[in-house]
């Protein structure tokens, strides 16, 4: 029996979980929200979550009712992510490891979202759609490692959703995405914008661009665009509407794709876009049609959170990881495929 805790802290959220042997003892997390319009800067994210880590970890011991002493391995989360934040957490947890004697293991964020997945949802092999703030990836299991199929060539879904938010001052609590999700319920007039799909890789900055200026046109800015366009023609839940169908679709066809060279009869949406229901929706449709099946989570476990990382901890020390002192440092960009997955079977 092995009990393993977490701390996650890559970007705006900071968690700390603990897990024994699949069970999830404990996942106590926190927000860094700032008001509308403004996003989250690494130094004060950092700040925030210096200042909250240890009420957490107290809060997670409390909860699972378990002892330093029982805890066997120490994982924290390595990479990818914001520096200044990963580095904040991954002091504490390189701190608790030598106060309690606990040997320390950095996860992969993106290992971390996939191994909770796959222990939630019991998905045995499924084409993984990995889509949150800082990423997005389809990726599928092959031979040791998750090969990326297709990513985004610049900015994340989850980043262009964020960005679109502050330029239309949506409230950052409790996150731009859902509050963008919640808008385009409203949403009656679907504006034509670009499609980026380029083989199996995604572009989202051009679609925010074009977007950009749709939105834009207020106060000094409006008269000019009257005289443009006659009249407006579009609302704030038109374009959240527009921006979700577009994107998703883009999702959901380099999803398919992957799905059809790899055989798969699954699929795997992780990562904190991951909660949005039209996205679940959308994909389950495709999955329908091709006699699949679709796996996802709610919030406590698609957004970051600190059991993931306990969890994916658990899986590499089990199956014998193990990582030096002189190892347990941050790597900014940590690609999911340099993992060797060793605790998997071919």
């Amino acid at each position: 029996m092995v009990i393993a805790i977490g701390f996650e802290g890559s970007a705006n959220k900071i968690g700390v979980g603990i897990v024994r042997d699949g069970d999830v003892l404990a996942n106590e997390r926190e927000t860094y929200i700032t008001p509308p319009g403004q996003g989250f800067l690494p130094k004060e994210t950092a700040q925030h979550h210096r200042s909250r880590v240890l009420d957490i970890l107290k809060r997670a011991l409390g909860i699972s009712g378990i002892s330093p002493a029982e805890i066997d391995v120490v994982c924290y989360t390595k990479g990818p992510g914001m520096a200044p934040p990963l580095l904040a957490v991954a002091i504490v947890a390189r701190t608790i490891a030598q106060i309690w004697n606990k040997p320390i293991l950095g996860v992969n964020h993106c290992i971390g979202h996939i191994e909770m997945g796959r222990l939630i949802t019991q998905a045995v092999n499924p084409t993984v759609l990995y889509v949150s703030g800082g990423n997005t990836q389809i990726i599928s299991y092959a031979c040791k490692r998750y090969r990326i199929f297709g990513e985004t060539i610049d900015i994340a879904i989850g980043n262009c959703l964020d960005r679109f938010a502050r330029i239309i001052h949506l409230s950052n609590d409790p996150s731009p995405g859902y509050n963008i999700e919640q808008m385009a319920k409203g949403g009656k007039n679907y504006v034509p914008l670009p499609y980026s799909v380029k083989g199996m890789d995604m572009s989202f900055s051009g679609i925010l661009s074009f977007l950009e200026q749709k939105a834009r046109p207020k106060n000094k800015q409006r008269k000019a665009q009257d005289k443009i366009d006659g009249q407006e023609k579009w609302s704030d839940e038109d374009l959240c509407f527009s921006l979700q169908e577009t994107l998703f679709a883009m999702l959901v066809e380099t999803t398919e794709r992957a799905m059809a060279h790899t055989g798969s009869s699954e699929v795997l949406i992780v990562g904190g876009v991951g909660c949005n229901l039209r996205l679940q929706e959308m994909m389950g449709i495709m999955c329908e049609e091709r006699g699949a099946k679709l796996f996802a989570t709610d919030e406590r476990f698609c957004i970051d959170n600190g059991v993931m990382i306990a969890h994916a901890g658990w899986e590499m020390f089990r199956s014998g990881t193990r990582m030096g002192w002189n190892d347990s440092t941050i790597t900014q960009r940590f690609r999911t495929d340099e993992v060797e997955v060793t605790w998997r079977d071919d």
